[in-house]
């Protein structure tokens, strides 16, 4: 190499860029008629095993409690989680003692409201 010049030097390999198509699907080639394809030892584990656990995680999201208030934001945060038990159980401890909850609207309130 010589004073003056600039070696360009590329980090690529000589490979394509992808795997170029132009094979079987899955790396298996076709069965003749007649024949069934032999399944490898984890095939059943994991169909077993993941449809099991959907079927399992969608029959607890059917019948888990009732622990929101009226809006979806329990989705979001498990303060509304904590806060809708904490609401229903006052309300509940109210009403058992006797104690009114609501709230006695002003005179002045309900002027500014009627605007």
């Amino acid at each position: 190499m010589r004073l003056g010049q600039v070696q360009l030097r590329r980090a690529s390999g000589h490979e394509p860029q992808y795997n170029e198509p132009g094979g079987y699907l899955f790396g298996e080639k076709p069965l003749p008629l007649g024949q069934k394809r032999v399944k490898e030892d984890w095939e059943n584990i994991w169909v077993y095993g993941m449809g099991g656990s959907l079927l399992l995680g969608a029959i607890i999201a059917i019948y888990k409690p009732d622990t929101r208030q009226e809006t979806l934001e329990y989705f979001f945060d498990l303060n509304d989680f904590v806060q809708s038990w904490a609401s229903r159980e006052a309300k509940k401890r109210l009403e058992e003692r006797g104690e009114n909850l609501a709230y006695p609207m002003t005179e002045k309130l309900h002027e500014k409201l009627e605007q």
